[in-house]
């Protein structure tokens, strides 16, 4: 985030202590909407009296914020959801070694970094590493039937 300097008109990075996941807070976009409202209510303060800010740039900001805020909130959910239909699910996967392995997904991490998989006991396992699910009735040859998520 950064403050205006009114009589400068130059901005300076300001600095929090702590965590900026603050409620409704975004990992995909670079500010969040409280910060955004902080800066709005800024320029609202600092504009010329004389010579005020179009309003309607305001509406169309925040409406563009939100747009894609639940555009990412959608594709986190539909991820979330694909993840969660892999349970009980024998899927291929590259390790982090670069070897493929295959197992029963047996658990979904939600974590702030993300989901990951536990497969055949191996925790960890993001959602870019899975390159197939096994189908039930090829089991025994291994043949993979789709391309996993990313």
């Amino acid at each position: 985030m950064s403050t205006i300097d009114p009589a400068s008109t130059t901005t300076t990075p300001t600095t929090t202590s702590g965590s900026n996941s603050s409620q409704g807070s975004n990992p995909g976009l670079g500010i969040n909407e409280t910060q955004f409202l902080q800066l709005m209510v800024t320029q609202l303060q600092y504009q010329d009296p004389l010579d005020p800010s179009d309003p309607s740039d305001f509406v169309t900001q925040l409406a563009q914020m939100t747009s894609v805020e639940q555009e990412t909130n959608t594709a986190t959910n539909t991820q979330t959801s694909e993840l969660l239909s892999l349970l009980g699910q024998t899927v291929t996967y590259t390790d982090s070694a670069g070897n493929v392995d295959e197992g029963q997904v047996s658990q979904v991490d939600l974590g702030t970094n993300g989901a990951t998989l536990t497969v055949g006991g191996v925790s960890g396992i993001s959602s870019s590493q899975i390159t197939g699910v096994v189908s039930a009735s090829s089991s025994d040859s291994s043949s993979s039937t789709g391309t996993g998520t990313s």
